[in-house]
């Protein structure tokens, strides 16, 4: 009786030590040959070399003359270069475009019912992965509520296809600072932003948001704009400062960032004066703003393509105004680059039709002035600074997420490359391979 059940003790012990021992088995290993690598951090292209992925990371990156073990998945790119997943800092996949012709802003919020603008926002998401964007900084759903919140929830549990997100939500302005506007008064007009009015007010948004999962906070700091008799560029400032300082002082207590919509004037020098973490399009950057902007370490993310789609007719106001935004927005980017401002990229796709390419901005930027590896680092491990995950995104790097994808030609001799994503890894996992031999 007694070795019997020494017997079973023994199976017993032997079963959970298989168990375990299953477990904590590692995963498999696949090792890719790059013909190229730009690493998202280093001045210069590397020449050939093997990147080895185990699981969701990166666990070393070798000359092409390693030895790769046996048993080991080879993804052969050694005709491509290879890149760290791209990261767009400005997008908003709850938008269908903004065409003039198709209703404009008005129509993502009036026509669409919130199950269809979800299933838009996931097919938006597939696309941007498609593309080679592992990683967005979604700037709010646009009046779709916490949307994002449940379409990020549903990539990270696999569901649906997509990027990393990282989401605002609702987004924050004031009464008379967003749309929908224009409509008969005595209607009770859906909202695309949360509005408020006063700091109590502000800061209490700022809460909401930020329990309901908000990753960041938007604030617009300016809304509509129009060009004066003297033919400047003149931007509605929104909030006040105090108000910002609230929605400041909560988000970083939360130890979240805020992003402010701002263009120029008044609503500008509120938003640096709040303390916000980053500037989305700074149209028209004074050397002031600039100087405080370098003193408080304030990121400048320029969506400068979207400014270039559908202007209105030219002998029109808002043709005038669309036009005095792409005039003004050229050299406002140049002094801020030659200042050493902090710039990363983003498209504002949504506002851009999804149909678009969303590697769009990297040829103005390139255009204005920046050099293409620059470009591409504000894509990769300058992003991935803003967002405080350092050597974990925009970068192929041992203990870095894998995130790879790969263009057949050299990006830094025709930027446009970009545009030509062939291979896509994200977090491990081979999501798009066409490149590979």
């Amino acid at each position: 009786m007694r070795h019997r059940y020494f017997a079973f003790l023994v199976c017993l012990l032997l079963g959970c030590a298989i168990a375990v021992g299953a477990q904590s088995a590692p995963s498999p290993l696949v090792v890719i040959r790059a013909g190229t690598l730009i690493d998202g951090t280093s001045d210069a292209a590397a020449g050939p070399r093997l990147i080895f992925v185990r699981g969701e990371r990166i666990e070393k990156v070798t000359d092409a003359g390693a030895a790769i073990p046996a048993g080991a998945k080879v993804i052969d790119l050694s005709n491509a270069t290879v890149l760290p997943g791209l990261i767009d800092s400005h997008t908003h996949i709850f938008l269908w475009g903004e065409d003039p012709a198709k209703g404009g802003y008005d129509a993502n919020i009036l026509y669409a019912g919130l199950a269809q603008r979800a299933a838009r926002a996931t097919a938006a998401a597939r696309r941007a992965l498609e593309q080679g964007f592992t990683t967005l900084r979604d700037l709010e759903t646009e009046g779709a509520g916490y949307g994002d919140v449940g379409i990020k929830a549903a990539i990270a549990e696999g569901t649906i296809p997509g990027p990393r997100l990282f989401v605002v939500t609702r987004a924050i302005s004031t009464t008379g600072g967003y749309n929908l506007e224009g409509y008969a008064p005595e209607l009770d007009m859906p909202k695309g932003a949360q509005l408020i009015d006063g700091p109590v007010e502000a800061r209490k948004a700022a809460r909401e948001q930020l329990d309901h999962g908000a990753d960041w906070i938007k604030v617009y700091m300016t809304h509509r704009s129009w060009v004066d008799r003297a033919g400047n560029l003149v931007s509605q400032p929104t909030l006040t400062v105090e108000e910002l300082r609230a929605i400041v002082d909560e988000a970083h207590g939360w130890k979240k960032k805020v992003a402010c919509h701002a263009y120029n004037g008044i609503g500008m020098q509120r938003a640096l004066d709040g303390g916000c973490d980053s500037i989305e399009h700074g149209l028209e950057l004074t050397d002031a703003n600039i100087a405080q902007m370098l003193r408080q370490g304030t990121w400048l993310c320029p969506t400068i393509a979207a400014y270039y789609e559908n202007p209105a007719p030219a002998d029109t106001p808002a043709g005038k105004r669309d036009r005095k935004r792409v005039e003004v927005h050229e050299p406002s980017f140049k002094k801020a680059l030659a200042a050493g401002v902090k710039i990363v990229y983003g498209t504002d796709m949504g506002g851009i039709d999804w149909s678009k390419p969303e590697s769009i901005d990297f040829e103005y930027m390139v255009r204005f002035g920046m050099a293409p590896m620059a470009a591409i680092q504000s894509a990769t491990s300058r992003a991935a600074e803003m967002l405080e995950m350092q050597g974990e995104i925009g970068v192929v790097a041992p203990g870095a997420y894998a995130d790879i994808i790969a263009v057949p030609g050299d990006p830094l001799k025709n930027i446009e490359e970009l545009k030509n994503v062939k291979f896509v890894m994200h977090n491990g996992v081979v999501f798009r391979n066409e490149a590979a031999r």
